[in-house]
């Protein structure tokens, strides 16, 4: 029998129609709601000529409507591509552009976002616009074909269905290394395996209260959505305006007594750094998963001291592969702060390879590229079998596997654990370094808020330059020659970063992690601001010429040295 990712739902609905499916500032949606208003948005776009495969662009900030919009979509046997209305105008015409969408479904303050994306798209055929809420005159600046109150006319339950497991569910767009997103495919087959696996393994039940922090087009955020409603539990939905608030996020974990959280690590970092746990907080919270990067170990140590009846789990896996591909629950809290955390083992109908150069299996303890074999693997990037074709190889005829670019090695307990990136990994001054390893040192300091490290080319005889981009933590005023000594007593001195930049807090990509492109380019561009004027030479060997820039809301205070 044919399971598609609206089914856990639709079984939920019929189970328990009067359960709360959904909660938003203080709102709160039914699980027999939400499926009468996603077959009844499944029946409009049928009606209106979607056809299986069309794609349908989910326009709008986190909202019921958006989960709406997303099951309406499948059941239509459609594919939905999630945007960010907060997204750079030129980002998003690249993405509508790409992705041919035959509808774009809004709701909320988008009019403005949706006109200028479309005017910087310039598309021949423009979308069709459906509006999921009751803002008429929205509606009517932006073109909307229709409004959530002319859903009542259709009927109330789901159109007929000739999807398969195979089918693409949704298509996610990634950050492209040359500035065009890349389209990630996954299909409903994927998605359910995970999820299937998931809710065995966290133990997920009705009694649930789960966290949705992530933004709905990154791809931890589908666990969120589907593991909560596939088993009956109540999504709550994060206000976005409160990522950087750590004691509101605090606050929202305590007052609505939240039993399972999921973030990427930086928001654990961010409350770590303010210190806005208390000792036994959120008694109601049962598992803190995290996953999209590397989680510094000072902060799970402080989150597991303080949370002692909290189960935590770190998760691994690129977007190509299907939300995570491995998982590893620490049994105890961590005894020292250089420990490393186990990325683990692979997720049921996955596995993890290490392999060389030339794709040949690595000896226990030895570092190699990690490949993914298994359910998870997505067909591709959408529209573009170049790309596709370079990342995604044939495995000898056992099936197709994902390069995923990055670095693990098996360790004597038969745990994987995460050595970095195969593309940081430099020469400096003769010396092969991985940043990742510097990245570790400079995280286990409290007087850091955050911190990350690129590498960009020099004419000299270092081969390459180390730089550190980083944020002090609260109440610490923390200078780069401190930090140089403080890094000293962990590493090397050929592993010491060469060019520092001060920020009140790193810039971070759509995802909302370091947004290391940014910070590459902006020391590119402060070395060849360095190498047009001449500067001072101490006797101590550094050159400092500190200046302060204002981008945004963060502020940059340069600190050059040798």
């Amino acid at each position: 029998m044919t399971t598609l990712l609206q089914h856990g739902v639709a079984a939920q609905a019929l189970a328990q129609p009067a359960a709360t499916a959904i909660a938003w500032r203080g709102e709160r949606m039914s699980y027999g709601t939400l499926e009468v208003e996603s077959n009844r948005l499944a029946q409009l776009l049928v009606d209106t000529g979607s056809k299986r495969g069309d794609r349908v662009a989910l326009f709008m900030p986190k909202l019921p409507a958006a989960i709406v919009g997303m099951l309406g979509t499948l059941k239509a046997d459609a594919t939905y591509v999630p945007l960010d209305p907060a997204d750079p105008a030129s980002r998003l015409a690249r993405v509508l552009k790409a992705a041919d969408c035959r509808w774009v479904l809004c709701a909320g303050p988008v009019s403005g976002s949706l006109r200028a994306a479309f005017m910087e798209a310039q598309l021949t055929d423009e979308p069709l616009v459906g509006w999921l809420d009751d803002d008429d005159t929205a509606a009517d600046r932006a073109g909307a074909v229709f409004t959530r109150r002319d859903l009542d006319a259709f009927p109330d339950e789901p159109p007929p269905t000739e999807n398969t497991e195979a089918d693409i569910a949704q298509i996610l767009f990634t950050s492209g290394s040359t500035g065009t997103p890349k389209g990630v495919m996954i299909t409903h087959g994927s998605v359910v395996q995970f999820v299937e696996w998931g809710r065995r393994y966290f133990e997920i039940s009705p009694d649930d209260r789960v966290s949705q922090h992530a933004p709905l087009r990154f791809d931890i955020s589908t666990f969120d959505v589907f593991g909560a409603l596939w088993s009956g539990a109540t999504l709550h939905l994060v206000p976005p305006d409160l990522n950087l608030l750590p004691h509101k996020l605090a606050h929202f974990i305590r007052t609505h007594r939240l039993t399972q959280w999921f973030s990427v690590p930086s928001v654990l970092n961010l409350m770590a750094k303010f210190d806005v746990l208390r000792d036994h907080d959120f008694p109601s919270l049962k598992r803190v998963l995290f996953a999209g990067e590397v989680l510094p170990t000072p902060t799970l140590m402080y989150w597991m001291k303080r949370l002692p009846h909290v189960r935590f789990t770190n998760l691994y896996g690129p977007t190509e592969t299907t939300i995570s591909s491995s998982h590893y629950t620490i049994a105890a809290c961590p005894t020292s702060e250089k420990a490393p955390i186990p990325i683990g083992t692979a997720c049921a109908g996955e596995e993890l390879l290490l392999l060389d150069e030339q794709r040949c299996p690595v000896a226990d303890g030895d570092v190699g590229e990690i490949y993914i074999r298994g359910v998870g693997v997505s067909p591709g990037y959408w529209g573009d079998p170049v790309k596709t074709h370079g990342a995604f190889l044939d495995d000898a005829g056992r099936g197709r596997v994902y390069k995923t670019g990055d670095l693990g090695r098996r360790g004597a307990d038969g745990l994987i654990y995460f050595c970095g990136r195969a593309d940081t990994q430099i020469k400096s001054r003769g010396y092969r370094i991985e940043l990742g390893e510097i990245e570790s040192a400079l995280n286990a300091l409290p007087e850091l808020r955050e911190s990350a490290v690129v590498a960009i080319a020099s004419g000299g005889f270092e081969g390459t330059l180390i730089c550190c981009a980083y944020a002090p933590a609260p109440n610490h005023d923390l200078a780069t020659k401190r930090l140089r000594a403080l890094l000293a007593e962990r590493l090397p001195q050929y592993m010491i970063p060469v060019r520092w930049s001060r920020y009140d807090e790193l810039p971070k990509n759509h995802n909302g992690k370091t947004d290391r492109a940014t910070l590459k380019a902006a020391f590119e561009t402060l070395e060849h601001t360095r190498g047009a004027a001449p500067a001072r030479v101490n006797n101590d060997a550094e050159i400092q010429r500190p200046r302060q820039r204002r981008t945004g809301a963060v502020t940059l205070a340069r600190e050059v040295n040798h």
